[in-house]
């Protein structure tokens, strides 16, 4: 049986998405014009409607934090995306959407609220406005290695050059697009953001091996680390937000918590190097030390953290167990390394190296 220009049942695969407003602007159309001339669909729109209508209401039904993502793959297993999203960018569009769900939630005093957003140079005090044009001066960096424009305007360059930190660059980035337009208007600075986030989830989708590099100034990461890296400021700035709103925010899925924890523990050398600059390989003929790391948790796992440069041949000196929410809290530096629980074993000095490096990871 068709109906208009697809096939009835192609338009019953639609309803979920259609409940949830997860269709494109056509499309949506299109199913509108085909509920008004079929009354079973009609039917079953309505009760998904409703029951979409009840997960949004004012009062809480505690539903279960995978609920939203498992009617998403429900509406996908009925209908497989025209442009899949590579797993690697997965993180970045599940932690941007679920952001953007608690922006959607706040009222015009919350948006006053200052956020506290600690990293290891100090804490960034920011409204959620200003947080959204942080983040959009930082996702910026990967505009360039998907051919998408940069959001933040061009600086004048200086008459004398400066050496300006990493860290010093990503916040003059932000000043620079907070002053470019109305950046602490909630509607403008969303809107802005949002669009962003699309437009590199969609560039991303096309380009599935992410192999181009991005440069963010403390280091030149491949396109997919780079998303990764981006998913994890996301989830940590979002939650700062939700913190100061006092807002229930849950941590990112396993499988892309697991992608976080990769990630900051194949940097851990990058963060070693930076706390003992001078610090290189033994010159005296003695062995490197090396620190075995033991994630635990959904996004367990196991990684050799080299602590002078390069993984030796031998043993490890140490073994350090962390849970992984704790981990990434720590390499956010929104955990102490003297009071985060961990499990230590062996070389207690060659533990505490690796603990006070791992916030230095951390960036405003």
């Amino acid at each position: 049986m068709t109906v208009g220009d697809r096939p009835h049942e192609e338009y019953r695969s639609l309803l979920g998405a259609w409940a949830l407003e997860a269709c494109p602007r056509r499309e949506a159309a299109e199913v509108g014009r085909h509920l008004a001339g079929c009354p079973e669909c009609a039917e079953e729109a309505a009760r998904l409607r409703e029951a979409a209508g009840r997960l949004a209401a004012e009062d809480p039904l505690e539903p279960s934090e995978t609920l939203r993502q498992q009617v998403l793959d429900w509406c996908l297993a009925r209908r497989a995306p025209e442009l899949p999203v590579p797993a690697w960018a997965a993180p970045y569009a599940a932690e941007t959407a679920k952001l953007d769900a608690l922006l959607r939630d706040l009222g015009p005093q919350e948006w006053q609220e200052v956020a506290e957003l600690p990293w290891h140079g100090g804490v960034e005090r920011w409204r959620p406005a200003e947080v959204l044009a942080h983040l959009t001066a930082v996702d910026g960096y990967l505009a360039p290695a998907l051919g998408l424009p940069d959001p933040v305007p061009r600086a004048e360059p200086p008459r004398v050059p400066a050496q300006r930190s990493p860290a010093a660059a990503v916040l003059e980035r932000t000043e620079r697009l907070l002053a470019a337009r109305p950046a602490r208007e909630a509607v403008a600075v969303r809107a802005r953001w949002r669009e962003q986030g699309h437009a590199l989830v969609r560039a991303a989708a096309l380009r599935p091996r992410g192999s181009a590099a991005v440069d963010f100034g403390f280091a030149r990461l491949p396109l997919r680390d780079a998303f990764v890296d981006r998913a994890f400021e996301t989830w940590v700035h979002g939650e700062d937000v939700a913190r100061a709103v006092d807002y229930p925010y849950p941590p990112p899925l396993a499988r892309h918590l697991r992608l976080m924890v990769d990630l900051a523990a194949r940097m851990l050398p990058l963060a070693l190097a930076a706390a003992n600059p001078s610090d290189g390989p033994p010159q005296d003929g003695r062995p490197g030390r090396v620190v075995r790391l033991v994630i635990d948790g959904p996004a367990a796992g196991e990684w050799l953290v080299p602590l002078d440069g390069t993984v030796p041949e031998g043993p490890p000196v140490a073994e350090l167990v962390l849970d992984g929410l704790e981990f990434c809290s720590l390499a956010a530096a929104h955990r102490s390394p003297e009071r985060i629980p961990a499990g230590q074993h062996g070389d207690r000095g060659a533990i505490a190296e690796l603990l006070r490096a791992a916030p230095l990871l951390s960036r405003p």
